[in-house]
């Protein structure tokens, strides 16, 4: 299609060249791409949703700042697995194009939180972890419950508002600017924006994070050296040293799934993409939901108060559920025994 090669902002802002972007031409790609979407997806939001649970059912973990943060970031991969799937099965494998530019920015926008307030929740976690470690005895008082939540409503509110700002206007249709070779309608430079804005967070959390580890490798140090006996104070370093290199484990899934994906978008930036590329593009956009997948397994694997609170609730079902099986024999048991009377 002629139109698909032009770079003319008037071809490029009619909702019919949607199509365009519609870059799966076989239905073995629209197969694999359902499944993918459909496997990662279901997953995602039955381990976040879990997370969820276990964080709130018990009072030890919601109110710790901590965990507060760990719980905005399953609630925003539930939101972006919703969303994602959604949006991106209905335009990649069923191709509809039944609805308005503003429709479409308004899906990708949510998109664009959710993704967006799950790497925020994962820097507020970094600093969490940073004053933990960096300033122990001053933790409580800088780290509360309050200062928590506020943070969170900042995150949420300014993930929501930078998302909204193609639909308010920052649009290649209404500036009549450059638009982007991968997302239709979207400008290309605030698509250049959200991907610094991206590196920033992901400086600023590798940053946090090897500040930890380097104050737990020299406490370790000190007590290897010192012999020293572990106490209470001792147990809450170990205890934080853990939580910090198991979000350490997330972030590195993070930067490998969503590098390909920050890769492809900064290219599209500089070069014309071929429709290899595209094609490329959105099976890599899959590795954003693998993320959101592996997060929680990696916090049931490695924190020991969420571990502790799966193993309970599964003994429960297995004894509710092992009283249900009983139940029958039991009532059957006493019906025999009235007749025999």
């Amino acid at each position: 299609m002629d139109i698909c090669k032009t770079h003319e902002n008037a071809s490029k802002c009619s909702v019919s060249t949607m199509e365009c972007f519609m870059v799966l031409s076989t239905q073995a790609q629209k197969i694999s791409i359902a499944t993918l979407c459909g496997l990662f997806g279901t997953l995602c939001i039955f381990e976040n949703s879990l997370v969820l649970y276990l964080i709130f059912s018990s009072p030890g973990t919601r109110r710790k700042p901590s965990y507060l943060f760990i719980s905005s970031l399953a609630l925003a991969d539930i939101l972006a697995s919703i969303i994602f799937v959604c949006s991106f099965v209905n335009f990649h494998v069923f191709n509809e194009t039944n609805f308005s530019k503003e429709m479409f920015l308004l899906q990708l926008g949510g998109v664009n939180t959710s993704f967006s307030a799950s790497l925020s929740s994962l820097l507020l976690t970094a600093l969490d972890r940073y004053i933990s470690i960096s300033r122990p005895s001053e933790y409580k008082l800088l780290m509360t419950r309050k200062r928590a939540w506020m943070a969170l409503g900042v995150l949420w509110v300014t993930c929501a508002t930078t998302a909204s700002l193609p639909l308010l206007g920052w649009n290649c249709c209404t500036l009549n600017s450059t638009c982007s070779e991968l997302f239709p309608f979207v400008d290309d430079n605030y698509l250049s924006s959200w991907i610094c804005l991206i590196m920033v967070l992901l400086g600023c959390i590798v940053y946090a994070y090897a500040h930890v580890l380097r104050r737990a490798h020299q406490h370790v140090t000190y007590m290897e050296k010192h012999h020293v006996q572990v106490g209470k104070q001792n147990t809450r370093m170990r205890m934080d040293v853990m939580l910090a290199k198991t979000l350490v484990m997330v972030l590195t899934v993070l930067v490998l799934c969503w590098s390909p994906v920050l890769a492809l978008m900064i290219y599209s930036l500089f070069a014309k993409l071929s429709d290899h590329l595209r094609k490329v593009f959105a099976f890599c956009s899959t590795l954003c939901l693998l993320n959101s997948m592996v997060n929680p397994i990696i916090y049931a694997l490695r924190s020991k108060e969420l571990s502790s609170s799966l193993r309970r609730v599964f003994s429960q079902f297995r004894r509710q559920l092992k009283v249900s099986e009983e139940s029958p024999e039991a009532e059957s048991t006493h019906k025999s025994s009235v007749i025999e009377t």
